[in-house]
C-alpha cells in the first residue's frame, strides 16, 4: 500500500497532493466497501447453491419461481428481510445488542487481505499471514458471546457459551494441523505456502509425506466445520434445544449479518484450506493456464469444492450431542494432530 500511495500522490491524478493518512484513509474506506459488497453476493450466490444443494440431495427441484432456475429468489429473500421490522429486546444491551452483529461480520471482511489469489493479486502480502488470519477470525468468539449477552435471553446465553466452548476447543487441532504445513515450508506466509505447491497435483501438500498431511487436511476440514458451526457441528443453534442459538432475539437486518458472516466465513476457511493442502492458485496440470487471472480461477474452483462438501454433509450426518463434539476435539483431532506433527518432523529429519 505504501508503494501505491506514494505512486498516487507523485502523478497527475485526483489523488496528486493529498496528505498520506488521508490517502491511507480514503483506501481503508474503498477496501472495507469492497469486501462488504464481496462478502453479501457470497452469501447470495452461497444461499442459492445451498438450497440446490439440498434439493438434489432430496430428489426435489429447489427454488424455480422467482427468476430463471429460481436464481432471484436469494434476492428476493434479502430484500424481505431488510424490510422486516428490527425488534430490540426491552431489557437487552441496545449498544451490544447492535455492535455483535456489525463485528461478527467484521471478521471474515479482515482476514480475506491476507489470502494470495494469485502471485501477483495479494492485498497484504504478510509475512504472518497465516497466524494473522487463524487470529482475526477468533474474534468471531467475542461477537458471539456479546450477541448473547446482550440479548438478555437465557437461549441465546446457552447458544452463545456453547459456540464460544466449541469454537474456542477446535481451533488448537485446526492450529497444529496448519503447524504441520508451516513446519515443511519453514514460513506463515500464504504466497510461500502457494509457490511451494506448484507444478502439478503431485507437488500439493495434501499428498506428501503420506499419510501425514492428509490426515492433517482431515483434522483441519473437520475442526474449519466446527468453527463454522455446520452441521454435525451447528450445536450452538439446535432448534430442540437452544430455539435459535445467540441469534434468537435478532431479527430483519441484524439478523441477515449474522447469515452474511457465516456464509463469509465458509469463504474464508475454504479459501484457506485450498492454499494450504490443495495448491493455492496453481494448475492441477502442470504449465497449463498457470497464469494471471487463471490463478483465481483455480483457487475459487477448489475453495467451491470444499464449500460443496460443506452443504453436502449438512443434508448427510445427524448433529452430535455436546459430550460427542468435546470428545471428538479433545480425544481424536488434538491427539491426532500432534501425531502429524511428529510423523512430519521425524521424516524431515531421516
Amino acid at each position: 500500500m505504501r508503494e501505491l500511495i506514494e505512486t498516487l500522490q507523485s502523478g497527475q491524478s485526483f489523488f496528486a497532493g493529498l496528505p498520506p493518512a488521508v490517502l491511507t484513509l480514503i483506501f481503508l474506506v474503498l477496501g472495507a466497501v469492497f469486501f462488504a459488497t464481496v462478502m453479501a453476493l457470497n452469501a447470495l450466490v452461497m444461499v442459492y447453491a445451498e438450497r440446490k444443494v439440498s434439493a438434489w440431495m432430496q430428489d426435489r427441484m429447489g427454488p424455480m419461481e422467482v427468476g430463471p432456475q429460481g436464481i432471484l429468489q436469494t434476492l428476493a429473500d434479502a430484500i424481505k428481510l431488510l424490510l422486516k421490522e428490527d425488534i430490540v429486546p426491552a431489557a437487552a444491551d441496545k449498544r451490544l445488542h447492535w455492535f455483535a452483529p456489525f463485528l461478527i461480520f467484521a471478521v471474515p471482511c479482515a482476514a480475506f487481505v491476507a489470502l494470495p489469489y494469485t502471485r501477483e493479486f495479494v492485498f497484504a502480502n504478510f509475512d504472518i499471514g497465516v497466524f494473522y488470519v487463524a487470529s482475526i477470525t477468533s474474534l468471531s468468539v467475542i461477537a458471539i458471546l456479546i450477541a448473547g449477552w446482550a440479548s438478555n435471553n437465557k437461549w441465546a446465553l446457552l447458544g452463545g457459551m456453547r459456540a464460544a466452548a466449541q469454537i474456542v476447543s477446535y481451533e488448537i487441532p485446526a492450529g497444529l494441523a496448519i503447524l504441520v504445513i508451516v513446519m515443511q515450508v519453514g514460513s506463515l506466509n500464504f504466497t510461500d505456502i502457494s509457490l511451494a505447491q506448484d507444478g502439478g497435483i503431485h507437488r500439493w501438500f495434501i499428498w506428501r509425506y503420506f499419510p501425514f498431511n492428509l490426515i492433517a487436511f482431515v483434522i483441519f476440514y473437520l475442526a474449519t466445520l466446527a468453527e463454522c458451526n455446520r452441521t454435525p457441528f451447528d450445536l450452538p443453534e439446535a432448534e430442540s434445544e437452544l430455539v435459535a442459538g445467540f441469534h434468537t432475539e435478532y431479527s430483519g437486518f441484524k439478523w441477515s449479518i449474522f447469515m452474511l458472516a457465516e456464509y463469509a466465513e465458509m469463504l474464508i476457511v475454504a479459501l484457506v484450506g485450498a492454499a494450504l493442502f490443495l495448491g493455492g492458485w496453481s494448475s492441477p496440470i502442470p504449465g497449463f493456464l498457470n497464469s494471471g487471472a487463471w490463478g483465481v480461477l483455480w483457487f475459487g474452483l477448489k475453495g467451491a469444492f470444499l464449500m460443496f462438501t460443506y452443504m453436502w454433509l449438512r443434508w448427510t450426518l445427524p448433529r452430535l450431542r455436546v459430550d460427542q463434539l468435546m470428545h471428538l476435539s479433545w480425544k481424536v483431532l488434538t491427539p491426532f494432530s500432534f501425531a502429524c506433527i511428529l510423523g512430519v518432523g521425524l521424516w524431515m529429519l531421516i
